[in-house]
């Protein structure tokens, strides 16, 4: 079987203005995920977004598997491999991660921090950390040791820096806050699901979820409603990701959640009209990613 059967293109949307003699004046931004994979490139000058793809990964059983993958996807790619972007940023998805105040937070206990949450074996995985830096949080999460070594010798010529997928959607979410009322965010990702609380600015809750069946959807969110003290018929709830606003399962989910909306785009981006075919609630947390600094 060819490496490229082992992944498919979902969506692909290249802006007019896209130039590959232009890599240098862009930011790159790539999330990787066990069974997805995305990719979003934004022009330095005016923050507009020009290129994307989303892309589903399949039979995936081991780090080498996904990795063999992954090397396929960047050789059959047009541009990945350039190695001379402005900025390289890489969103890594997995459940491998722990956040930690800021203020509590040593380099050199990393890999006993994540122990809380995750084993990791340490010839196989890289133990990394990123910052939110607007909130006080430190995000510990691991990564396949040898994806990281190739990413890093693809792009050395370059600025590169590694995130994780959580530490991008509390960023996300974090700048798209209301000012009044406290609402459950939530992110429906591809098997998983995703639930922040804020108060006072500050991140009061999160926790991803891992869903097998569309009732275990209702199943946490209103667990976690309950441990928050918020009414189902009344607390605002904010939705982003991969539910659609007319399809079965949205229709279902707001029998259960009434005050439900949907989540917009972060604001620091603009969009040409091909962007349009995409609904503004799917891919913030690739989006998110651009928030990140290092």
């Amino acid at each position: 079987m060819s490496l490229n059967a082992n992944y498919k293109l979902l969506k692909k949307i290249k802006d007019d203005r896209f130039d590959e003699e232009k890599l240098h004046q862009y930011r790159l931004l790539v999330q990787i995920g066990v069974r997805d994979f995305q990719v979003a490139v934004v022009a330095e000058s005016d923050q507009r977004l020009l290129f994307f793809e989303d892309y589903i990964l399949n039979d995936l059983n081991s780090y080498s598997e996904q990795l063999a993958v992954i090397k396929g996807l960047f050789e059959a790619h047009p541009v990945l491999q350039a190695g001379f972007w402005k900025e390289v940023k890489f969103s890594i998805k997995n459940s491998k991660f722990i956040q930690i105040p800021t203020t509590l937070f040593l380099s050199s206990a990393t890999a006993d921090y994540i122990k809380f949450n995750a084993a990791i074996d340490p010839e196989t995985e890289v133990v990394m950390h990123c910052e939110n830096l607007s909130l006080n949080i430190t995000t510990v999460f691991a990564a396949q040791r040898e994806l990281v070594e190739w990413l890093k010798d693809i792009y050395q010529n370059t600025q590169i820096h590694f995130f994780h997928q959580s530490s991008a959607l509390i960023q996300g979410v974090s700048a798209s806050v209301h000012s009044n009322g406290h609402p459950l965010y939530i992110y429906v990702d591809r098997f998983k699901l995703h639930i922040l609380a804020f108060k006072g600015g500050q991140l009061l809750f999160y926790n991803q979820f891992l869903i097998k069946q569309f009732s275990d959807y209702v199943k946490y969110i209103m667990l976690v409603m309950k441990n928050l003290n918020m009414d189902q018929q009344t607390s605002e709830v904010v939705l982003w990701g991969y539910i659609g606003k007319n399809s079965p399962h949205y229709l279902e989910f707001v029998k259960y959640v009434r005050n439900v909306s949907f989540g917009e785009r972060p604001k620091h981006f603009t969009f040409g009209y091909l962007f349009d075919e995409l609904q503004e609630h799917h891919f913030f947390d690739l989006y998110s990613i651009d928030l990140l600094t290092a």
